[in-house]
């Protein structure tokens, strides 16, 4: 049965009046207020209403409240213990959603019942829904332009261990065997020597231990050759091949050595590390983490922050903007959680594209140098959207001799019309895929005083070819040395400040979750959590 207590129409009596003016104001200034006016009522209830019956069944607890009370556990880095308390006992908390009833239904939750709607939010991805519909309501009730934003990546940590190859493969072959030895114990005996499952089962543990650094080559080996037993020897039963600690056997196996030969001729060795693959398994514990070569094992959030400067203004219009004493908050408008390995470039497509489907697309987007590939830059031109970052790489050339960059070209045409020295080319060709081939004349370069550091002078038909794309980089290198893309891109750094607060102060460096699901539901949670504090300072 569903229980959802209508929020429209606040009581006759207040039910905080017991407190003094100075507590009511601390209440009403903080972020208990913006939660209690503008977010409480906007809980979207109807996307976890499908998972219950109307009128049969026991009742659910306020499902508003559970919601809540599940983004406030995030916003405030809280265990599943500490949440229940703070919901029992906590008057900002009761000012926050609503409560006004002295009663265990209303103030109390068990830690088994978050659990269970935790799982629920995070299967119905309802942590999405309401990270946007309640960041929108934020924009809209401050009023906050979105004109500029700023994108960038911050790396976070699950809750797992990091592992070395050694225990990667003995954790991995340890869940095997434990389940095994559990609910097939009579398959384990009759296809694993005993002596094979004491190494890894036994109540003598200091085998992997002691393992020196000189013998790590051996013992690798060792444990490479017993998971490839396991997997030949259990690869051909079929209740075993689907489960998954097998699935983990073989995915190992795949990613982290060669097989040659089959069956008793079958051998094994070890992939060198550069081989192994980015998004290959970090811990038998987390599946779903990837690797980053520059951050480590994990994942990331890609965030989008809106991007206020001195002369940053409310919709509402200057003059009202002039009476306020506090400038605009930045608030986060778009959070993505994927596993470490993903690269950044595939992030601005589609993140402008949720953007401008909820309306709050911006007009220029700062980004570093990951973001700012050609083709990002073409298709967020096509949604109207600037995208501001430096180009990747500078040629080596460049410092030491006069390339495309240097020669004028014409803004409409894109043909060269001079070159650094001012002459003028004798010959121009267009080629296939839109490229152009400039030829100058060979007694005029041959006379001149950049022939030796020109690329035209030292090419033996005197000419410069390039294609659009060439083309559009070298504007955009040109573009990068101006004052004016330096004030622009200055404020893009801002977002790494961000970046290190939502670590220090709401735990999101290392959580308390393992697996996709449950880190994207945490980050997106703290997120949120992160812009109901920006507007409370606002």
């Amino acid at each position: 049965m569903i229980r959802v207590d209508s929020c429209q129409q606040d009581p006759l009596i207040d039910p905080f009046d017991y407190l003094g003016p100075k507590r009511k104001d601390l209440l009403k200034s903080g972020w208990a207020e913006i939660f209690r006016k503008d977010l409480f009522r906007k809980i979207p209830v109807d996307e976890i209403k499908c998972r219950f019956h109307d009128y049969l069944g026991r009742p659910t607890k306020e499902l508003r409240t559970v919601l809540s009370t599940l983004v406030l556990q995030q916003m405030f880095d809280l265990t599943d213990r500490e949440t229940v308390h703070q919901l029992a006992f906590n008057i900002e908390w009761h000012y926050a959603l609503n409560q006004h009833l002295e009663d265990d239904e209303t103030k109390y939750l068990c830690e088994r019942t978050l659990r269970t709607y935790r799982l629920l939010m995070m299967d119905l991805e309802i942590d999405t829904v309401l990270f946007r519909l309640l960041t929108d309501t934020l924009l809209d009730r401050l009023n906050i332009s979105t004109r500029k934003q700023r994108l960038d990546s911050t790396h976070i940590r699950s809750d797992m261990r990091r592992l070395s190859r050694i225990e990667l493969f003995r954790k991995t072959i340890k869940k095997f065997l434990r389940v095994m030895s559990r609910e097939h114990p009579r398959l384990l005996k009759k296809n694993v020597d005993v002596e094979l499952v004491e190494r890894y089962l036994g109540k003598k543990k200091g085998y992997f231990s002691k393992v020196k650094p000189s013998e790590a080559k051996v013992v690798l080996q060792q444990v490479a050759e017993d998971l490839l037993v396991l997997v030949e020897g259990f690869g051909r039963h079929r209740k075993i091949r689907g489960m998954k600690v097998f699935g983990l056997l073989r995915r190992v196996l795949n990613e982290q050595c060669d097989v040659t030969g089959e069956a008793e001729e079958a051998k094994v060795e070890i992939k060198d590390p550069k081989d192994v693959s980015s998004d290959s398994l970090q811990n038998p514990s987390d599946e779903d983490a990837g690797y980053s070569g520059h951050k480590g094992e994990g994942y990331q959030a890609q965030l989008i922050e809106t991007c206020q400067d001195e002369e940053a203004k409310y919709k509402k219009g200057a003059e009202e903007v002039g009476k306020e004493k506090n400038s605009p908050p930045n608030i986060i408008t778009y959070v993505n959680v994927e596993p470490a390995n993903c690269s950044d470039s595939d992030a601005p497509p589609s993140a402008i594209g949720e953007l401008k489907e909820r309306g709050c697309a911006p007009e220029e987007l700062l980004a570093d140098s990951l973001y700012g590939s050609d083709d990002n830059v073409q298709k967020a031109s096509a949604e109207g959207v600037d995208l501001i970052a430096p180009t990747m790489g500078k040629p080596k050339s460049k410092e030491s001799l006069l390339i495309l960059d240097d020669f004028w070209v014409d803004e409409e045409s894109g043909e060269v019309t001079s070159c650094p020295a001012g002459e003028r080319p004798c010959e121009i060709r267009r080629v296939k895929d839109d490229g152009l081939k400039i030829y100058f004349d060979p007694e005029t370069c041959e006379c001149c005083d950049h022939r030796d550091y020109c690329c035209v002078g030292l090419n033996g038909d005197h000419k410069i070819e390039y294609t659009p794309k060439q083309l559009r980089l070298a504007r955009r290198r040109e573009a990068e040395e101006s004052d004016e893309f330096r004030e622009k891109y200055r404020w893009r750094s801002g977002i790494e400040a961000v970046n290190a607060k939502l670590k220090r102060m709401l735990g999101m460096g290392r959580l308390r979750v393992r697996g996709l699901g449950r880190v994207r539901l945490a980050v997106t949670l703290k997120v949120l959590g992160w812009n109901i504090f920006q507007a409370a300072r606002a």
